[in-house]
């Protein structure tokens, strides 16, 4: 943790940049040029200048005060790591609080400025800063990254090698994939269309990186037009084989700098009265929105991309239910050893994570993990995206539950998998949450739906047990899962709340989806219980297509926390059908010790 002077001191210095350059308020997101939900280091700006370490978080610096708006995953992990910066805490969806445009609209003055890099601001988000100041007169100043001034050490810019993936484990050529999207940008009557999402970039024209933390990804533009197609990529990434590949794809390619001039030159060539391009206004940054707005004809859409590499095909998913299956094995014998582990080694959370990642190694098609692993005890688990580090985390006890939330990047599929394990004694109170969070797992995974269900249809199926009890989460139930990709996947998603602008997807066949409820209990415990599941046809009948989830997640849910008789019949019902399959499916995989462990932790309640 960055220590509380120093954050002071870089605040300091910030106001004295923001002086100079003549702006009254200053906006620092966590985001690179690209929305990405994990950012490099060279991004990481917002942690530089406030400490605050989670994933989202947007700080807002004036002359006198600072602001930083976070979601309710990371209420408590915000309240630690800004105590004593001066920067006050803001929780994003509670009652009063008011958002970062109703902030600014209320606080900043008739003719001030306000600042931002306009390439890591979404252009949905800059205009809606634009609607909320444009009555006070407000001039938004974007083209400067006024953080740079006061990095003297700021990391490199993310640079990593292109990597082509072999057409059996994509299921479809590049060239196929593009004519999928022109289909797309015909019904729009679009003639181009620009592409800044970086994970819908590598899946169309099969690449893959590391320019992003636990995203296998680069930093690129695509510009597809009915003719032609041309990716940016920086030149420290190319190497034969990805010049080869894109060469035999009828695809161009371009340095990822000159992305924006480009643009430029397109429309000044005289594209500015031709067919409109095509942008994702929630996706490309608002740099490159006033480039299509001060220049171009342009339409905005969703990107045709983001659905198309959400439904997986046949051969995408033959792979991941393979790798789905190995990492459960992986995850099923990381329970089987940490429960008796704990009672005769000395233990931390942040060993028990290392040695989870240490299995998931063994796979021979593993690559990565898919995000950090959350190994979270007790009280340390009501923080949703906890991390144990080595220096700083809780010794395990044979009592009490640990969350261990963990996935994998392999050749062959992302995963994503959550159990809260039962080290010991557990309180009534406990167990009687833990039953709740896996019957509202189990209910939603044993649903029958109409085609044409969104998430929010669905969302109340795992919250009802909770909700039922006074208890909610501050998070969704469920998002996609990439393929190689994202760990984090749209525009699938499970959820309740409803936001002004926010997309809904229908639940088509060939995704798949997370199913994750919860509780959580600051200062006391976390629970968590996280399947990922595939979305198939069911019966076809006089009311329409009905539609079911398949597991793919095959892990023993824990039946030390277990109480059968407050799970309903039904439920009750779908927990030990799912611990048959989970026997008959990973069992063959186990030591004779581990067998006899599962048949036990799988028995019939």
């Amino acid at each position: 943790m960055t220590d509380k002077k120093v954050i002071r001191q870089r605040l300091r210095m910030m106001r004295t940049a923001m002086r100079e350059s003549g702006l009254d308020y200053y906006l620092v997101p966590t985001a690179d040029f690209h929305n990405s939900e994990y950012v490099s280091d060279y991004f990481k700006a917002r942690e530089y200048l406030s400490g605050f370490t989670g994933s989202n978080g947007t700080l807002v610096i004036s002359a006198e005060e600072a602001g930083l708006w976070t979601d309710g995953r990371y209420f408590l992990q915000a309240e630690r790591e800004l105590a004593d910066t001066g920067i006050r805490l803001f929780r994003m969806q509670e009652e009063g609080v008011p958002d970062i445009c109703t902030f600014l609209k209320r606080n900043m003055w008739e003719g001030q400025t306000l600042g931002f890099d306009g390439r890591v601001v979404t252009a949905a988000f800059g205009k809606r800063l634009e609607a909320a100041l444009a009555e006070k007169k407000i001039r938004i100043a974007y083209e400067r990254d006024l953080v740079d001034a006061i990095w003297p050490d700021r990391p490199a810019f993310p640079c990593s090698r292109a990597e082509t993936v072999p057409e059996t484990y994509c299921g479809k050529s590049t060239a196929e994939k593009l004519a999928e999207v022109r289909k797309k940008m015909r019904e729009e009557k679009a003639g181009a269309f620009f592409l800044s999402r970086l994970d819908d970039l590598m899946w169309l024209f099969n690449l893959r990186g590391n320019d992003v933390r636990y995203n296998p990804v680069l930093m690129s533009y695509g510009f597809i037009t009915e003719t032609d197609a041309c990716v940016f990529l920086q030149a420290g990434a190319l190497q034969r084989e990805t010049l080869d590949g894109m060469q035999r794809a009828g695809v161009g390619i371009r340095d990822y700098f000159s992305a924006g001039p480009f643009l430029r030159e397109y429309f000044l060539g005289g594209q500015r009265r031709g067919a409109a391009v095509l942008y994702d206004c929630e996706q490309v940054n608002y740099a490159m929105f006033r480039i299509f707005r001060d220049y171009g004809n342009c339409r905005e859409a969703a990107n045709p991309t983001e659905l198309l590499k959400a439904v997986k095909n046949e051969t995408e998913l033959s792979y991941i239910r393979s790798i789905y299956l190995k990492d459960s094995v992986a995850v099923t014998k990381f329970i089987y050893w940490v429960k008796r582990a704990v009672k005769e080694e000395t233990l931390t959370e942040y060993s028990a994570g290392a040695y989870l990642d240490g299995l998931r190694r063994e796979i021979p098609e593993f690559l990565n993990v898919s995000f950090p692993t959350i190994s979270a005890y007790m009280e340390n688990a009501a923080m949703m995206h906890y991390e144990a580090r080595e220096d700083a985390c809780s010794a395990l006890e044979a009592d009490g539950m640990l969350l261990v939330d963990s996935g994998g990047q392999y050749l062959g599929g992302t995963t994503d998998v959550t159990r809260t394990i039962a080290l010991g004694a557990v309180s009534q109170g406990m167990k009687e949450h833990f039953t709740a969070v896996a019957v509202g797992m189990l209910r939603l995974a044993d649903a029958r739906f109409p085609y044409g269900c969104t998430g929010r249809n669905l969302d109340i199926l795992a919250r009802g047990p909770l909700w039922d009890r006074n208890i909610d989460y501050k998070c969704g139930t469920g998002h996609g899962v990439g393929y190689m990709l994202n760990v984090h996947e749209g525009p699938q998603s499970i959820r309740w709340r409803y936001r002004d602008g926010a997309r809904e997807a229908v639940l088509e066949e060939g995704m798949i989806v997370t199913d994750e409820p919860g509780v959580y209990l600051d200062g006391r415990y976390g629970i968590r219980t996280e399947n990922v599941l595939e979305v198939k046809k069911g019966l076809k009948c006089e009311d329409g297509q009905f539609m079911h989830f398949e597991h793919l997640t095959f892990v023993p849910i824990d039946l030390d926390a277990i109480l059968p008789e407050q799970m309903p019949p039904r439920e009750r019902e779908a927990l030990n059908r799912y611990h048959r399959a989970v026997y008959e499916k990973i069992s063959p995989y186990l030591t004779g010790e581990e067998k006899t462990w599962l048949a036990e932790a799988t028995a019939e309640v």
